[in-house]
């Protein structure tokens, strides 16, 4: 297996993240999903998978979604609790959320969560966990990085000393480093192409029912570098099948 670790189970990568709002090529992660939630969306109840330090968790409270965050890292949470106090904030290992209730969420947020879960196997473990607890007509929206974010600049991000990212391929060790925030430390992720990732959901008996690249656009107030021309995300919105939810049903 892969050797990977989590770039974000980092106290000090937890601070500066705490600081950290929608700027930059972020902005473009977050613009389009209020709309996306509204169309596809039913319901109020969501869980946020990956919350960090709550930043998607209280963007889904300010849509006015009853919301609880959830994440493998302490560190990440410990500051969530601190800039939102009345939140609820729940640590869980990694690939177990037995610990909430089966069939009972409208929406699933994942933001960026999945560039740092290493391989199929444990990705579509995660997948299957999240899908248990949605609701019969529940969605999840994944957001996640595009392979080309990784071999360019962008307002947020640097990846110039990494040209080795150039020949990554699917399940991949990248690095990349967010100009965004105090801690200039690289990150590293695991690139996936968008083909896999549709293996990936089939496997884990999720339907893609809509995909969004979101691109920038000139009369926003950012200094874009690519962003207006190569989308630096990607986000699916996923159903579960009819066979998934039989199941569910059963059980």
């Amino acid at each position: 297996m892969m050797d990977f670790r989590n770039s974000y189970e980092d106290a000090k990568r937890a601070e500066a993240y705490a600081k950290l709002d929608f700027p930059g090529t972020y902005y473009l992660a977050y613009r389009d999903l209020p709309e996306i939630i509204r169309e596809h969306v039913r319901g109020r109840k969501a869980i946020d998978f990956g919350c960090g330090t709550g930043r998607s968790t209280r963007f889904l409270q300010r849509l006015g979604f009853d919301v609880v965050g959830v994440d493998i890292s302490e560190d990440m949470l410990k500051k969530a609790r601190e800039l939102d106090p009345e939140g609820d904030y729940r640590l869980n290992e990694d690939g177990d959320l037995g610990q909430f209730t089966e069939y009972a969420y409208d929406l699933a947020l994942s933001a960026f969560t999945f560039d740092n879960i290493p391989t199929m196997e444990k990705k579509v473990r995660n997948l299957i966990s999240i899908s248990r607890l949605l609701k019969r007509e529940g969605k999840m929206v994944n957001v996640v990085s595009s392979p080309e974010i990784y071999t360019h600049e962008w307002a947020s991000f640097s990846t110039k000393d990494f040209p080795e990212n150039k020949k990554a391929k699917t399940g991949d060790k990248v690095k990349i480093i967010q100009t965004d925030t105090d801690d200039k430390r690289p990150v590293e992720d695991v690139v996936w192409a968008d083909e896999c990732y549709q293996a990936t959901f089939r496997k884990a008996r999720l339907e893609s029912i809509a995909t969004y690249r979101p691109l920038a656009r000139e009369d926003e107030p950012y200094k874009w570098i690519n962003e207006t021309t190569i989308p630096p995300w990607v986000v699916y919105v996923l159903k579960k099948t009819e066979k998934c939810n039989h199941k569910s049903l059963r059980t």
